[in-house]
Order: structure tokens, then sequence, then C-alpha cells
């Protein structure tokens, strides 16, 4: 009798990188930012930028755009992984961590120090970014 097994599920790399895991790093990103800003803290978001919810409606069309920047994130993150040649998660967790400490929070700062935005907008931000981030690079790096 024989058995046909059919091989476990390979992943789909194109120029090198391994798109499904690209695809569900920006996917985490965006969970990330739905549950932080839209679930958790969307009236503590609200209240820190000083918008209501009226004055946000005629910029409800922009959601439709929304999931460029996690896409767009997710790739040059990777980009950045393979030019690092990151083949471990640990790695990964420390060349993302600095991505975000020295390229994201320090770009992030740019509106914080040339607006009149509240702190606590500025660490609702950062914190964002770092989960993304790191759980961007951690598939990302593991998934090989």
């Amino acid at each position: 009798m024989q058995l046909d097994i059919e091989p476990a599920a390979t992943p789909v790399y194109i120029a090198g990188d391994n798109w499904l895991a690209v695809g569900a790093a920006a996917v985490a990103i965006y969970a990330i930012g739905f549950v932080i800003y839209g679930a958790v803290f969307s009236k503590l978001w609200m209240k820190l930028s000083g918008y209501t919810a009226e004055q946000l409606k005629p910029h409800m069309w922009k959601m439709a755009v929304s999931w460029i920047m996690p896409v767009l994130t997710a790739i040059g993150l990777a980009l950045i992984l393979k030019l690092a040649r990151v083949d471990n998660l640990a790695t990964g967790l420390v060349v993302s961590f600095q991505v975000w400490f020295f390229i994201v929070l320090s770009t992030r700062l740019y509106s914080f120090v040339y607006s009149p935005e509240k702190p606590g907008l500025l660490v609702m931000d950062a914190i964002h970014l770092l989960l993304g981030i790191m759980a961007a690079g951690a598939i990302i790096s593991a998934w090989r």
C-alpha cells in the first residue's frame, strides 16, 4: 500500500524574500494598529490628537488606502533583514529594534518636535510602531 502524502506548504520566495512571511508581517502590523487605535485606545487617541468624530468624518476615505503603510513597512523591513543576512529570530529582533529606534522613532519625532503635539500621542505612536516593527521582524526572520 502506497500513501500519497503531499509535502508541507513551502514559502513563496521572490528575489530571495519569503513573500508569505512579508504578507503575514504586514497583516500583523495592521492588526496591531487596529487594536491600539481602533479597538482599545480610540478615545484616548482622539483626546490626545485633539480631534472629534465629526472632524474626522471627511477623512474616512483615507482608510481605503491604509493597508499600503504596513505593506511598505513589511517589504522594507524584509529587505533590511535580508541585506543584514539575518538568519534567526534573535538577530532579527535586534535588527528590527535598531530599525525602529534609529529610523522609525527618529522620523516620528519630527511631528512631535515641529508641532504642538502632546507627548502622550508621541508615546502612543511610538509604542504602536515598536510593536508593529518587532512583530514584523519576528515573523520575517523566523519564517525561513
